[in-house]
Formats: C-alpha cells, structure tokens, sequence
C-alpha cells in the first residue's frame, strides 16, 4: 500500500500524508498533470471523479466532481497557486456548488504536494493547511483521512498498468 504515514496535527492545523510509489517523480508527476489520469485516482473507489477543467499552471483552476454509489454529486476546485514541474504543486482546494462556485460554509485547504527520489521510487508528500482548527476538525469527521488515504492507494494500479 502507498501511504506509509497520515498525521493531523489540531494546533498546526495540518494533515499530512505521505506515501510511497515504484515509479520516478516524472512519472508520478503526470498522474495529477493528465485530467484523465487524475480522474481514476481524485475520488477514493467508491466517489469517482470527473475533471472538467484541468489547468495545472499558477493562476490555473481545476474544477471537478465526484460521483456516490447513488449517483450524487459533489462538486470541488482547485486554484493552482505554485507549480515547480515535475517535484512540486501548491493549490487551495474547496467545496463548490454545481456551477463550481466556492461553497463559504466549507472549509478550504491549502496544499503542498511534493515528489522526490526515495529508495528506488518515489516519495509523495501531501501536505494539507486549513485556516483553522475547526476547519480541519470538520474535515476530519467528513472522513478526509479515510478518502484521502485510499484515494492515494489507488495511484499504484494507475503506475502499474
């Protein structure tokens, strides 16, 4: 399995996760740069998504939803912040209504995601800030870990095939 480590941290208002994949940073790298790639690893298994738009450039957005086992739909955009190709992305991440306008009564996160050599493969470090510690409360009790971890967990089967 991938992720080898999940910490939430209530004071530094953080959850990091960090894992582990078989394939150079490059190749990691194009996972989050391909919508079509993206889409089979966003969601954990049971909320697949969908890209809509896909700009991953400072200044770029990326809107998607992903779909419930009863065919709901949750809405959610990117506004890409920082891009240092192919080791690094930084983006705020929120939830959105269907015509992808921020929903101000979620939390939004800011986010780190960075890629380095790592024993023969790749180590992906997923670093996740939220305004406060309320907001990452509630984003914990959504299940944030649980899909976040196995949504990461799926990236394997993508390197593989």
């Amino acid at each position: 399995m991938p992720v080898t480590d999940v910490t939430h941290d209530l004071d530094a208002l953080t959850l990091t996760i960090t894992a582990q994949f078989a394939a150079t940073p490059e190749r990691v790298w194009q996972v989050y740069a391909d919508p079509r790639q993206l889409e089979k690893v966003w969601g954990p298994p049971t909320y697949p998504a969908t890209v809509v738009e896909h700009d991953l450039r400072p200044g770029g957005r990326v809107h998607y939803f992903m779909t419930g086992p009863q065919g709901d739909r949750h809405f959610g955009w990117w506004q890409v912040t920082q891009v240092e190709e192919p080791r690094s992305f930084s983006f705020d991440d929120g939830f959105a209504d269907e015509e992808f306008t921020p929903n101000p009564d979620l939390p939004v996160s800011h986010n780190a995601y960075t890629f380095r050599t790592h024993e023969g493969g790749t180590q992906a470090v997923c670093r996740t800030e939220y305004d406060s510690a309320e907001a990452l409360q509630q984003v914990l009790d959504m299940g944030a870990v649980e899909g976040a971890s196995s949504a990461i967990n799926q990236i394997d089967d993508l390197l593989a095939a």
